[in-house]
């Protein structure tokens, strides 16, 4: 909130578009922040009877408010600004106003995304992809969206920097309303992309081909499994899914017996922290193993 101020009285102090963008997605970003921080609380409540997957969906629909911000405001207020201040003829004097809040927004923005840099890395080395693979696909939309939010504003007061000294260097006002306008756009865009992948989400997202391959040798390996024929998953949460299957059991044994070896099966499985629900069923003899790669 505090560097949203300092950037929206720098603005008004140097009559810059750019920067009256750039503390737009400051305050977005505060905005998002406290969605995100309501997301997490939400989504971590346990599981209960009207909710037997459990809350972890809510972090989506607290993500997407969060990524609607982004859109509507930052781009509205950039791209709208940046066109009224082609006609303006306003300007500043307090430039090195406008440069010492760039200087210590920079500074302390890229401070928060070297921290939120460091979780995605640690979180992409558990699952084997490279940082901004993770970033793509990873199903914590709240760590994505703090990540991609840090980074865009880094790049949003670059060029608010830059649109202010090419101003303040030429007289012309067109580069301070392009910088605003391409803020705007930036914004937008990364508003849209946010917006579908969780839009994706809620709408009920598989987990990817190898995450697919990975579970199904996990089930095979198990004590007594001599096939998987069925295997349905699906996020339900940040990092968390719901896993249904059909398992061939070696041996001869009782209903009963089957039972307790199915749920006992279930608890096993259930020790991993990315299941957040299993089922597992007996396969009927007619029906064929799975391979790896099979849809």
């Amino acid at each position: 909130a505090g560097m949203g101020a300092a950037q929206t009285g720098a603005a008004a102090g140097t009559a810059c578009a750019s920067m009256l963008a750039g503390a737009m997605h400051s305050w977005v970003d505060v905005a998002a922040e406290c969605l995100l921080v309501t997301s997490y609380f939400m989504a971590r409540r346990p599981a209960d009877p009207a909710h037997p997957l459990g809350y972890g969906r809510d972090s989506y629909v607290w993500s997407l408010f969060a990524s609607l911000g982004m859109l509507i405001v930052g781009a509205e207020v950039g791209v709208w600004r940046g066109i009224t201040q082609l006609r303006s003829t306003e300007t500043g004097d307090d430039y090195w106003i406008g440069y010492l809040v760039v200087a210590v927004s920079f500074v302390l923005e890229a401070q928060s995304f070297l921290q939120a840099l460091r979780f995605m890395k640690e979180r992409a080395t558990e699952q084997n992809r490279g940082v901004f693979e993770h970033v793509w696909k990873t199903s914590d939309s709240q760590l994505r969206a703090v990540f991609v939010e840090d980074l865009v504003a880094l790049v949003t007061l670059a060029i608010a920097a830059l649109g202010m000294a090419l101003h303040q260097l030429t007289g012309q006002v067109a580069y301070d309303a392009a910088g605003s306008i391409l803020i705007g756009l930036l914004m937008g865009a990364t508003g849209l992309v946010l917006i579908n992948l969780n839009r994706r989400l809620l709408a009920g997202l598989p987990v990817t081909s190898e995450q697919r391959a990975s579970i199904l040798g996990l089930l095979k390996s198990l004590p007594g499994v001599t096939r998987v024929t069925f295997l349905f998953t699906e996020f339900i949460g940040p990092a968390r899914i719901l896993l249904a299957a059909h398992v061939g059991i070696a041996g001869e044994h009782t209903q009963a017996e089957l039972a307790t070896i199915l749920r006992g099966l279930e608890r096993d499985i259930m020790d991993n922290k990315y299941v957040g629900q299993v089922t597992l069923t007996l396969a009927a003899p007619p029906e064929e193993d799975l391979s790896g790669g099979t849809a």
